[in-house]
């Protein structure tokens, strides 16, 4: 099954980052957006996206925000997504959990981290 991922950082470097990381991982589908609003709209303008990986300190709409909109939204809500951020705090940790994520990446990570999360979420859905 070849997913469609919607990458979402405003850092341009850590969405490249991702989507090579990504790519040697033997993925070949990727849209980027650079902070929330701009997921939601992609979201809501296609249908194929089939995993978001996100990170959580972005400006206009976070990632928590659009992790929250993601999973009261009927269209999209069972989407999975993947939180890479730099909040390692347990706190932060449970909260993101608490807004559905379903799983968490602290950075730095490797591709071989980034892999085993991805088919952790696979494997339970």
């Amino acid at each position: 099954m070849d997913l469609k991922f919607l990458v979402v950082d405003d850092s341009v470097t850590m969405r490249r980052i991702v989507v090579n990381s990504l790519k040697g991982l033997g993925y070949s589908q990727f849209l980027e957006a650079g902070d929330g609003k701009e997921a939601i709209d992609i979201l809501n303008a296609d249908d194929s996206i089939s995993f978001v990986i996100t990170d959580w300190n972005m400006p206009n709409v976070s990632g928590l925000d659009l992790v929250k909109s993601i999973r009261q939204h009927s269209k999209y809500s069972t989407i999975p997504i993947l939180m890479v951020t730099t909040r390692g705090v347990k706190d932060d940790i449970m909260e993101a959990l608490h807004a559905k994520v379903n799983n968490y990446v602290i950075k730095p990570f490797t591709p071989q981290i980034l892999k085993e999360k991805i088919e952790q979420i696979l494997a339970s859905i």
